[in-house]
Parts: C-alpha cells; structure tokens; sequence
C-alpha cells in the first residue's frame, strides 16, 4: 500500500491557520496518511483531528517537527522526498515517478524556505511556475498520483457521511452504539 504524508514548512500561526488547515483538509481527502506540521499550532492539529473525528479516516498531525529531522528519518527508511515549488521540474515531467514511489513526504512551505530543502528533496517539482497556492499544489499533485482514485473514497468510521445528489444536501449521521 501506498504511504503519502505531507510535510508544511513556514507556517505562521498568526497568518496561516486557514491555509495551512486547507492544506491538510486536502492532503486528507486526496490520500495522506497525515501532516507533520513544522510550526507549533496545537489549533491546527485540533482542528484536524476534530474533522478526522467527524468524517472518519485514519489522518494524523504530528504538531512542532523539526523539518530537517523528518526528512532524514523518512529517507533513512527508504522514502522519497518531492518539495512542491514554483521552481524545479513540471509536475507533469515527474507524475510517473512520484506515482511509482510507495513511500513519499510531499513538502509545501508558506513562506520562503530554506535553501538546504532544495537539496534534500529527491524532487523539487514546479506546479506551474507561476505564483500559486499550496493547497492547489497539493490537489494537483495528489490528483496526479492517485489519478482521481480518492474521490470516489469512503473514509471508516465516519460519523458523518456526505450523500451524493445532483441537487441538495444530504449528510447521514452514522450513530455509534
């Protein structure tokens, strides 16, 4: 099986609580495993937590990481790293190789990252390169590499589920005994 987490750098807890829990919202619903979040935000990390709670699935945040340390323990035991920038390789030159990986820590930084992540990832992959934003590398990476796979998903242990319908709002609530 297939393991995908998501590393965030630079996230500023002042400025980036949305985002940076849009980030995660994606990288759950795309098919992460969780998010290391390098920053210490208990927030996030609650209201993460709270939304794999609600709507089922296995997601983890491991709050205030040391970046540098994750990635090395990741590779350490045989995965890769693929930094999503506006510099590097285009996404659609790499698709194939990041598909091919059973072990892989996407990184997405807020603000300027550090030079020395440019040399320890494995890939730095341009999603576009043009201004944009994380969450949307996110989403386009993770489409890429599970080709649609995880919409169609049900997450375990949900307490709510969604109903699609052409109009309206359905949402069940799973009762646990």
């Amino acid at each position: 099986m297939k393991r995908i987490v998501l590393l965030r750098l630079g996230h500023r807890p002042e400025r980036d609580k949305r985002i940076t829990t849009h980030v995660g919202l994606t990288a759950r619903l795309l098919g992460a495993e969780g998010m290391l979040l390098a920053s210490n935000d208990p927030g996030i990390t609650r209201t993460l937590e709270d939304v794999v709670e609600r709507w089922g699935g296995a997601f983890y945040v491991k709050n205030n990481v040391n970046f540098k340390e994750e990635i090395k323990k990741w590779k350490a035991e045989g995965g890769k790293v693929c930094h999503l920038s506006m510099y590097g390789l285009n996404l659609p030159k790499v698709s194939s190789k990041l598909r091919a990986c059973e072990k892989l820590m996407l990184v997405v930084g807020a603000e300027k990252v550090p030079p020395e992540l440019y040399q320890l990832a494995d890939w730095n992959v341009a999603v576009g390169s043009q201004p944009h934003s994380e969450v949307a590398a996110v989403a386009l990476t993770l489409d890429r590499i599970a080709e649609g796979e995880p919409l169609e998903k049900k997450f375990a242990h949900a307490e709510l589920e969604i109903v699609p319908m052409e109009r309206g709002k359905k949402v069940l609530e799973n009762k646990s005994e």
